[in-house]
């Protein structure tokens, strides 16, 4: 009988790194797919006021959003501290609220436009009057659909 010798000291074969490249292009893919981006920067801090009863938005695409509240850190060097209202990316006056309206309306299909919610984003320790000031110039631009963002407290 003739015995059979393993010539030479074979190692594992290398991992081929062929596929690496498709795999890398399908993760991209996916989280370029599942990720939303965000609309504006927030140049406005506040903490939300609770509220027992909280409902969602049912359509947040007829939504506009309107942020008051102390500007941020990086901010607060050049705008001070006092409450500041943002429209869209910029901080804006009362006056300012009309040509929003108008503008986010004209965003807005016809059939929708009687639909378009406002959301205040407040902060909870944001004084009445500019809550006020803010409130008229909506009544102005007839802009009567208004809603108050809340955070979900137990209500005990």
């Amino acid at each position: 009988m003739a015995v059979m010798k393993k010539k030479g000291n074979k190692g594992l074969p290398p991992i081929s790194t062929a596929s690496l490249p498709d795999v890398i292009f399908m993760i991209l893919f996916f989280f370029m797919v599942s990720t939303t981006m965000r609309d504006q920067e927030l140049l406005v801090r506040y903490k939300l006021p609770e509220a027992t009863e909280v409902q969602k938005l049912e359509k947040k695409s007829l939504a506009s959003y309107i942020h008051i509240g102390q500007p941020s850190l990086a901010m607060q060097a050049q705008f001070g501290t006092a409450p500041k209202i943002q429209l869209n990316d910029s901080y804006r006056t009362t006056k300012d609220i009309l040509d929003f309206i108008a503008a986010e309306r004209d965003k807005l299909n016809e059939a929708d436009r009687a639909s378009m919610t406002v959301v205040l984003k407040a902060d909870a320790n944001t004084k009445m009057g500019i809550v006020t000031e803010v409130k008229q110039e909506l009544r102005r631009a007839n802009a009567l659909k208004i809603s108050y963002a809340a955070s979900k407290s137990l209500g005990y």
